[in-house]
């Protein structure tokens, strides 16, 4: 497996959950303009996932196709961080993991956009004004929320403590990375720029950034929660069902 191919699965795998995720919230949401927005905001993240399995399986060179990819892995086969396959959960929840994720899509996507690699600098391009919308939405329900009714409060202090367990796994380098200098980023020279943002808009709505003793980690390796199984299971019922079926 070249070492191409596994960071550009990384980065469409986190892609493609998420949007999964945020998919969920289609016909769910608080209200009528939500189920809009976070059914643009679930393309925006389908959209980076195609563009990037795409890709990985030209990288490959064994003949597997961007549906190969996202639908015929097993668990763990897949390289995902753990935060993008936690469950929708409370709206504040799911409001909370936005904010983290986005905010670290934003940074990733910014510096990627100058890799020597052409089709992953072409993508990031793109996607970096997607999720400049991303981490805009995520900011102003954040904002609504923390400084609303006591109990939006409430519950959007709890999604931010929720998620905050899983996000170091977002900053951690390894030596892959590292190999990939000039064509991947290394997530960790951003971190303290991370931390700066989100402790900002934290404040900002009143609430109380989390602290947490232990992180959770392993995606990058294939370990995850046991959330994942679940949702692949639904993401790769139809395919599975009816291998080959065209349309």
């Amino acid at each position: 497996m070249s070492d191409l191919f596994e960071y550009t699965l990384r980065l469409g795998d986190d892609a493609l959950i998420a949007a999964q995720r945020t998919a969920e919230w289609i016909a769910a949401a608080p209200q009528l303009e939500e189920d809009v927005a976070l059914g643009n905001i679930g393309l925006d993240q389908l959209g980076q996932a195609r563009s990037l399995l795409q890709y990985a399986g030209q990288v490959e060179g064994v003949g597997r196709s961007e549906d190969d990819l996202a639908y015929f892995r097993n668990e763990r086969d897949f390289r995902n961080l753990q935060l993008c396959e936690l469950p929708s959960g409370d709206f504040a929840h799911t409001i909370a993991r936005l904010l983290y994720f986005a905010t670290y899509q934003h940074l990733l996507y910014e510096e990627l956009r100058m890799s020597s690699d052409e089709t992953l600098a072409g993508v990031a391009g793109k996607a970096v004004k997607e999720v400049a919308y991303h981490v805009d939405h995520a900011t102003q329900w954040v904002l609504r929320l923390g400084d609303g009714t006591e109990e939006s409060h409430r519950r959007m202090q709890s999604g931010l403590d929720a998620m905050w367990p899983y996000t170091a796994e977002m900053f951690a380098s390894d030596d892959l990375v590292r190999r990939l200098a000039g064509i991947a980023v290394d997530p960790s020279t951003f971190a303290d720029e991370w931390s700066r943002r989100i402790t900002q808009v934290i404040d900002e709505s009143t609430c109380s950034r989390p602290e947490s003793s232990y992180q959770h980690d392993g995606g990058r390796d294939g370990r995850h929660t046991e959330h994942l199984g679940y949702l692949l299971a639904e993401l790769q019922h139809v395919a599975r069902s009816h291998p080959g079926a065209t349309w």
